[in-house]
């Protein structure tokens, strides 16, 4: 071959050569972006589609798939008594499909019967269940056949299951984890606490105000075979339920029920059929942060079956109810009265009147009055509750005897703007922001200055023609007696994991300033005349220094004889550690306007509740 044509042949070559170079550089790039473009599709289904195409998967090649359920934090009292609880039970569960499918047709039968007399032979269970479910629905894999199922009937199933010389067919059933809401104590502190319905929802107390937190995540665990039909098992765990730390007390509480129910069963069909009272309510605080150490209602319920009426009416009675009618029998036990419902004070609200008067500078503490039974108010004679008279009174006089014409005389001096002002630094009619449902606000029952004249002035001087809640009360004289500073009333002090951690500590919440520590020094003194001179010296505790003010109002019709009575004291009486606020709405006696009720009740309370509290005697 001549050079000339052997040139030309390389220079063919090398022509050919970068032309396959280009091509294979295009070729490989096109792969490259094929393989972008897949990876990016790829990851824009998983993004926006995975969970749908996992699902697809499972569901083909699924074997088994559970839900594990979480446990609902516990209720503890400040001691870290169990108040309310979640015990493990279990479902039973049939799995028709893998029955019908590890058996042989011909052995079908003798397995199917031996899967009755396990199920017979642990828990009672009826073998029709198993013939419906088979007959009915026999590829379903998940048959409930009894819930709640305990411990020990579980322990013989499992014993029963891993016998495979006695029950060597035995398939298709297994155990669900579950829990039960509990309650230890039954009916104690079941305001506070409440109980929960269906799905772990809380309804009422505690329960419902704190829900999210007592209530963890369910888990899973998926049991699947892959392509080889090897098991594989993956297991999610559930996360338990946090526990709420509350400021309740079980054993003072539980005294403060004791004579709670002792008083409505001494006066049971006393002076009319019925219950000894229509509502009686007690609430001890600690004054120095908010915390409501005790609170009780009566009537009550068992929260472990919250639904029985049986207590408060007989068998027809409760056969003959409409379902409105149960549901607003039942509403009228699981209300909590210490937060949801609303009554005038009576003379309970005289201190903060005569406070207000203090703090505008309207009264100097010098002030006497005289009393002669009534007073004209525009033209109208407003009486006192001692119609002849008590004569001349200072003010520690009319708070210690509760004189109605000597508040009116000092509303008088303070005025409607200054007087409904102080009703609102007080917290009355506002909600106080405890952390319990259903609280109620009153302040549409309340005065404002454009709408209250001389004679609403004068009548809610001494606690009447406006509504209260027996924690608007509690808050507002805790400010009283501790120096003015006003704490958020709370029932729950810690928030904790399953293992006792801290999670949370709820400190005291100081929200204002209601009176200066002098005023509050001079209305303590007034109120511990009400205990050595005054209408409460029936409810005094031997061996302790007291401070109180009693309330007796009449109930709207005036004149009709129903009547709340109520007693505010508190212990020892220069430095409160304790304070006690009893109410009992309509006693079922002959008489209902008699102190003596309520301050008996209070003086029985306080007799066991203040050696427990290790309240520093005088």
């Amino acid at each position: 071959m001549s050079k000339r044509k052997r040139n030309r042949f390389q220079f063919i070559k090398q022509k050919i050569l970068i032309r396959m170079k280009k091509k294979l550089v295009i070729l490989f790039m096109a792969i490259i972006l094929a393989f972008v473009f897949l990876v990016g599709r790829i990851t824009y289904i998983n993004a926006t589609e995975g969970e749908q195409y996992k699902k697809v998967v499972l569901d083909q090649q699924q074997y088994d798939s559970r839900t594990i359920p979480f446990k609902r934090g516990d209720i503890v009292d400040c001691n870290g008594t169990v108040m309310a609880t979640s015990e493990r039970v279990y479902n039973v569960i049939l799995d028709a499909k893998v029955l019908r499918d590890s058996t042989k047709e011909e052995n079908l039968a003798e397995t199917v019967q031996e899967v009755k007399d396990v199920l017979k032979t642990c828990f009672e269970i009826d073998g029709e269940l198993i013939d419906d479910t088979l007959t009915n629905d026999k590829d379903s894999r998940y048959t409930i056949l009894m819930k709640k199922a305990t411990y020990s009937q579980a322990k013989m199933f499992e014993e029963m299951e891993a016998d495979d010389e006695r029950y060597p067919n035995l398939c298709g059933i297994w155990l669900e984890d579950d829990y039960v809401r509990t309650y230890p104590y039954g009916t104690l502190a079941a305001d506070v606490i409440g109980f929960t319905v269906s799905g772990n929802v809380g309804n009422g107390g505690m329960e419902a105000s704190y829900n999210d937190i007592l209530n963890g995540t369910n888990g899973r665990s998926y049991g699947y075979q892959d392509e080889d039909a090897i098991l594989e098992q993956t297991v999610i765990p559930a996360q338990n339920g946090y526990t709420i730390v509350s400021t309740i007390d079980v054993a003072l509480q539980s005294i403060v029920e004791k004579h709670i129910v002792k008083f409505n069963k001494e006066h049971k069909n006393e002076a009319e059929p019925g219950l000894g009272s229509k509502n009686t309510a007690v609430i001890i605080a600690n004054p120095n942060t908010g915390a409501i150490l005790a609170e009780a209602s009566y009537p009550n319920y068992d929260l472990n079956n919250p639904r029985d009426l049986s207590a408060y009416y007989s068998e027809k009675q409760i056969q003959s109810m409409s379902e409105e009618e149960t549901l607003e029998a039942l509403n009228s036990i699981w209300k909590n009265f210490c937060v949801s419902d609303t009554f005038e004070p009576g003379s309970t609200a005289k201190p903060l009147t005569i406070a207000a008067g203090l703090e505008t500078g309207e009264l100097a503490g010098n002030e006497s009055y005289y009393c002669g039974g009534n007073l004209r108010v525009a033209g109208i004679p407003i009486s006192c509750h001692k119609r002849a008279g008590h004569g001349m009174q200072n003010l520690s006089d009319s708070i210690a005897n509760s004189c109605n014409v000597a508040l009116m005389h000092a509303a008088a001096a303070i005025g409607e703007d200054e007087f409904c002002k102080y009703q609102r630094i007080f917290g009355l009619g506002m909600e106080t922001g405890i952390d319990l449902p259903g609280e109620s606000s009153t302040a549409s029952l309340l005065y404002t200055p454009e709408n209250m004249g001389p004679v609403e002035l004068a009548t809610n001087s001494f606690g009447q023609g406006f509504n209260v809640t027996m924690t608007q009360m509690v808050a507002a004289y805790c400010s009283l007696i501790n120096g003015g500073n006003y704490y958020q009333p709370y029932v729950v002090k810690q928030i904790c994991d399953a293992g006792g951690n801290v999670i949370e500590d709820k400190e005291p919440v100081l929200l204002r300033k209601t009176v200066s520590k002098e005023t509050s020094e001079l209305l303590m003194k007034y109120m511990a005349q009400t205990m050595t001179e005054g209408t409460g010296r029936n409810a005094q505790v031997e061996g302790y220094t007291m401070g109180a003010k009693t309330g007796t109002a009449e109930k709207l019709p005036r004149g009709n004889g129903k009547h709340i009575l109520s007693y505010m004291g508190y212990a020892p009486a220069e430095n409160p550690e304790a304070l006690v606020f009893v109410v009992i709405d309509e006693p079922n006696v002959p008489d209902q306007a008699l102190s003596v009720y309520v301050t008996d009740l209070a003086r029985e309370i306080m007799e066991e509740a203040f050696p427990y509290l290790g309240i520093t005697k005088e």
